[in-house]
């Protein structure tokens, strides 16, 4: 028979501290908390009795929960969720992180894999978590340059380098023997006209070419294959995901002897629920938690995702954050997602001004 569950209102502020003292030991020990260990450890300036009650209330309240073969408390997601948004504190990263991390990001070229790959593993070792990030994304991606190399007579590599810092590269069929330096001429000439347009706009400006110094026919094969990039990229909900960290999530006591992370990483790999999170975590404009159970992948169920948004809304739009079990240090998972956010945003703005 199922436990009943009764609703509590808002807490006062003993029980706020017991339920944060139970939720910060369980997050350094990973094992249930006693009344007594809180007594010792926090100051609640109460009795363990007292402890006791309020643990037991907290536990009717659906906040806390305890295993069969503990007398010891652990959170529930619920008692999470109470937590991060009743209880807990925002806590700015220190200033010597911030710091290192703006200097790392100087090191490396704006929106290229680089990039986002440091800012996962950024992440990752500020909160002993994994790291995620997505490139920032368009509704429609803009032709920044383009470069042709000859790989023999009949066969050239096309190099699609996107305003949004994406780079794209495709082999195009051509009808008759071509040398580089016509190549180079069709790229010229690519560069000029096609130079910021979408796959939208660009078939028109393409019927428009003719009458020039550069092959015609090898222009429109070379940007009907180009066209055809620029919408394959538009179509896809979500370019790539780039993780570092996902030992440290190994290493949790939750995860060991079972399948459980196999499971999150097959759920990761699903790009139309990545696609759909990436789009509600950039319509909220700030960090978003998502916490056990309401994550809605059954397989993404036993962890915690802390998600924030980076880009433009209307230009390019990527996600950056944290997974880890649901008995994470979520004040420092926020504050880290937070101001990586942040930063990637002061990037993305010096790349499109």
């Amino acid at each position: 028979m199922a436990r009943r569950i009764r609703r509590t209102g808002p807490l006062d502020l003993r029980t706020q501290a017991i339920l944060r003292a139970v939720i910060e030991e369980y997050v350094v020990t990973a094992a249930p908390v006693a009344s007594q260990a809180l007594v010792e450890r926090y100051g609640l300036g109460v009795s363990s009795a007292t402890v006791r009650n309020v643990l037991a209330e907290l536990e009717a309240g659906g906040l806390l929960t305890h295993p069969h073969t503990s007398a010891g408390r652990i959170p529930t997601d619920a008692g999470y969720r109470f937590y991060v948004e009743s209880i807990v504190d925002h806590v700015p990263l220190p200033a010597v992180e911030q710091l290192m991390i703006r200097h790392q990001f100087g090191q490396v070229e704006f929106a290229s894999e680089h990039w986002f790959r440091l800012a996962a593993t950024t992440l990752a070792s500020l909160t002993r978590a994994a790291g995620l990030a997505t490139p920032a994304k368009p509704e429609a991606a803009h032709i920044r340059r383009v470069d042709l190399v000859s790989m023999n007579e009949r066969l050239a590599s096309l190099i699609l380098v996107l305003q949004e810092g994406a780079i794209k590269q495709a082999l195009v069929n051509l009808d008759e023997p071509t040398e580089q330096h016509e190549l180079n001429a069709v790229a010229a000439m690519l560069n000029h006209r096609l130079g910021g347009r979408t796959a939208v706009e660009a078939p028109a400006i393409l019927g428009t070419i003719g009458g020039t110094d550069v092959n015609v026919a090898i222009v429109r094969r070379v940007g009907e294959r180009l066209v055809r990039m620029l919408r394959e990229y538009d179509a896809a909900l979500i370019e790539d995901v780039f993780s570092d960290g996902l030992l440290n999530v190994m290493e949790a006591p939750e995860f060991a002897h079972s399948d459980k992370l196999r499971r999150v990483f097959s759920a990761l790999e699903n790009r139309a629920w990545l696609g759909e999170l990436v789009g509600n975590v950039a319509g909220s404009g700030g960090v978003r938690v998502f916490i056990g159970h309401e994550n809605r992948p059954a397989e993404m169920q036993d962890v915690s995702l802390v998600l924030a948004p980076y880009g433009r809304p209307g230009r390019a739009i990527g996600v950056v954050g944290v997974l880890g079990p649901t008995r994470m240090s979520y004040p420092q998972a926020i504050g880290t997602v937070r101001f990586v956010s942040g930063l990637m945003n002061e990037l993305v703005d010096h790349l499109y001004a």
